[in-house]
């Protein structure tokens, strides 16, 4: 079958320690005022310039590579044959070393004090799955009154996008590098996805089961056995257990462990290994032709509703979480409440209606790859806003710590 197939947990913790100098861009400096901007010199100003882009250049080199391999996979694929063979080394070796650096970093105690959190469990998984779905229905529910307007497979692949889980490998991986806190993203990106493939099915067939026109290339419903058995091994086998075992070697050797992966900078890793699986994802769609048979116009729509879609959800969930909620369990919720996971939408595309063509099929994950393309790019993004948001509230704290012990001394 010429579907696209992906890994269950498709992006990782990345470094997540950021020096001051890292943290603000030079161009930003609050030492220039207007003033002496206009006095400087013009080689001044474009040393600052060329410095600024030097700062983004490192600060957001994840984000280049990424659209440089999006663009090695738009003219080069691996071969049909090895595709199975791919997926399965990018689905449990990559996501492995992920885990299992997050388990040599992230100190057990307070990976324990997230787990309690069940408010907040509550509050992020409401929005993953119901609001989050709720939305997509009523923007599919008004395209569909034009029945030349939008592919019917792009319309149910909406659907199915709204109503898959976070994703896990890079929502870990953002939260660590905009300074949020990455246990609560740990805990509520394994849940969402323990949850998925229980939930994720309900709400899509409530959502089809309407009659509307576009739901008549669908069918009927297929066992969902099969999933269930892939999706728990995957957890089990790429999450679970290395996260468990960087637990155990973070608590017998911690000087070494912290060494390793602070001063050597090995968590690195994660980030390569992101951008691996990143890669076979937009790969795997490329081979399969999934980009080839769709209208250009409908093509543009669904970049511009996929920005629409993330631009709300984010807006959403910081505005409903600031009055509650700290800075960096803020940011850890923006995180997870809207990214979806491919992972699980494209092979649970399959599992659910069996029969479909391969043309078909693709159309129905097109919605699921762009949008996955989209959170990647604008979560790296955010993390210069969070770390700076973050960086203001920890300057004020550290001010105020100063100004009482002034006190007291006098």
């Amino acid at each position: 079958m010429n579907s696209v197939h992906t890994s269950v947990t498709e992006d990782s913790p990345s470094d997540t320690s950021h020096s001051d100098n890292e943290r603000l861009s030079p161009a930003w400096s609050s030492a220039d005022t207007p003033t002496q901007a206009a006095a400087s010199p013009p080689k001044t100003r474009w040393r600052r310039y060329l410095s600024a882009v030097k700062w983004f250049l490192a600060d957001q080199w994840f984000l280049l590579a990424l659209g440089c391999l999006v663009l090695i996979a738009s003219q080069v694929q691996v071969p049909a044959s090895h595709q199975s063979k791919k997926e399965i080394v990018v689905t449990y070796l990559c996501v492995a070393v992920i885990f299992i650096i997050t388990g040599c970093t992230l100190p057990t105690q307070v990976l324990l004090q997230n787990y309690k959190k069940w408010k907040i469990h509550l509050f992020v998984q409401v929005q993953s799955f119901l609001m989050t779905s709720a939305i997509v229905f009523g923007i599919v529910s008004i395209c569909a009154t034009n029945r030349d307007f939008m592919d019917p497979g792009l319309l149910v692949g909406m659907i199915l996008m709204g109503c898959v889980p976070t994703t896990i490998s890079s929502n870990v991986v953002m939260t660590g590098q905009a300074d949020g806190n990455q246990a609560l993203t740990v805990v509520e990106s394994t849940l969402g996805n323990f949850l998925g493939p229980f939930v994720t099915p309900l709400l899509i067939m409530m959502y089809v089961s309407g009659g509307a026109w576009y739901t008549d290339i669908l069918p009927a419903t297929g066992s969902f056995g099969e999933l269930y058995r892939r999706v728990f091994k995957q957890l089990g086998l790429s999450i679970f257990l290395p996260l468990f075992v960087g637990q155990i070697i973070q608590n017998i050797f911690p000087r070494v462990t912290k060494k390793v992966f602070n001063e050597w900078k090995l968590s690195k890793l994660g980030s390569f290994s992101l951008l691996v699986i990143i890669w076979q994802t937009f790969d795997q769609a490329f081979s399969a032709g999934a980009f080839e048979e769709v209208k250009g116009d409908n093509m543009i729509f669904i970049v511009f509703i996929s920005i629409t879609f993330y631009a709300i959800w984010t807006i959403v969930c910081i505005l409903t979480s600031l009055p509650w909620l700290d800075k960096k369990d803020t940011i850890a919720v923006a995180y997870c409440v809207p990214a979806k996971t491919p992972a699980m939408g494209v092979p649970l595309s399959v599992v659910m209606f069996k029969g479909l063509s391969p043309l078909t099929q693709s159309k129905i994950q097109i919605p699921l790859i762009i949008f996955q393309g989209f959170q990647i790019a604008a979560g790296s993004l955010l993390t210069i806003v969070f770390r700076r948001w973050v960086q203001t509230n920890e300057d004020l704290e550290v001010g105020r710590k100063d100004g009482s012990q002034e006190r007291e001394e006098h």
